[in-house]
């Protein structure tokens, strides 16, 4: 009995432990990352790049320490900041070419009214 308790012991134990992870995992993350600074990552979105690098530093690190289940946490973390990074830039880009407009927009209109005057209208 004593025999079999120990290997179903055992086998608890084991089935605890994470597998390790591939070692392209760390592609997609560093492929966002390289997206999100084309894009203006840098720029628009400052903190979420910083986040996105730290994570992916942390999971190399953690990948080093053999705490695979925290590797894949923090890579999917990285990844997730890239892209957010990537849509903030995005975002940033259209409110500039918005608010160019909006200043072309005015220019033109007081340059109508100065030419026009009131019958501009």
């Amino acid at each position: 009995m004593k025999p079999v308790l120990i290997s179903i012991i055992f086998l608890l134990l084991a089935a605890c432990t994470t597998a390790r992870p591939a070692a392209d995992i760390f592609d997609t993350a560093e492929e966002a990352i390289q997206a999100a600074e084309s894009v203006g990552g840098d720029e628009f979105a400052p903190v979420e790049m910083r986040f996105a690098r730290e994570k992916l530093a942390s999971a190399r690190l953690g990948m080093e320490r053999q705490k695979y289940s925290v590797v894949v946490y923090l890579v999917e973390e990285a990844e997730i900041n890239a892209e957010l990074a990537i849509e903030k830039s995005r975002t940033g880009k259209s409110r500039r070419r918005v608010n160019e407009i909006r200043k072309s927009n005015e220019e033109l209109d007081a340059s109508l009214r100065a030419t026009f005057g009131d019958e501009y209208e």
